[in-house]
């Protein structure tokens, strides 16, 4: 079974890290949350307290198949600030490992130097952090170049995390994922196909 890592600092944004959660385990994908603190408790930016299911200190990079990277501040420049963060995408990258970020978080990725030569979106306030990339994408909602996956911000969460499972799974999952969620009816509704 596939396993994914999903970090998790003080302000993350509370949709864009659960929403992946759900929908990789779901998907049958085996995802642990991670705590960058000495502490498992970690409050969102909404003030929700989640429960990770383990420390940074105490995972091994080897078992898993690529990282998420939640955005919501103070989050995801409590994941910049972080040097074992940053080493880890650093090393995900280097193994082509899938290295995924939303909103704010692709700032973690300019840090670890992963994004050079790269298309990448974030929430547009932090386009220009983003200096090394190849170009900042603002007419899609995720951003796919290779083993690096982006997104804009809350509101796209589900749509980065069929991305991510078809990067995984393949399409057959996504599908199966978004009739077990109903999606298709969301879809049929608005009149888009995601």
């Amino acid at each position: 079974m596939k396993r994914f890592l999903v970090f998790l600092a003080d302000g993350f944004e509370e949709i864009e890290a659960l929403t992946p959660v759900d929908y990789l385990r779901r998907a049958g994908i085996e995802v642990d949350t991670v705590s960058i603190t000495d502490d498992l408790k970690v409050t969102g930016s909404h003030k929700i307290p989640v429960l990770a299911d383990k420390l940074l200190r105490d995972i091994n990079p080897d078992d898993y198949v690529g990282l998420y990277l939640p955005g919501g501040l103070p989050g995801a420049t409590n994941l910049r600030d972080n040097e074992a963060v940053v080493k880890l995408v650093q090393q995900f990258n280097q193994e082509e490992k899938l290295v995924t970020a939303i909103c704010a978080a692709p700032i973690v990725l300019e840090k670890a130097g992963v994004i050079e030569g790269k298309n990448v979106t974030s929430f547009p306030s932090f386009k220009e952090e983003l200096t090394t990339a190849k170009a900042y994408v603002e007419d899609d909602i995720v951003v796919e170049d290779g083993n690096i996956i982006t997104g804009r911000g809350a509101a796209i969460a589900i749509y980065q995390s069929f991305k991510i499972v078809e990067t995984l799974l393949g399409r057959e999952a996504v599908e199966k994922l978004k009739e077990g969620i109903q999606q298709h009816k969301v879809e049929e509704f608005y009149g888009f196909k995601a």
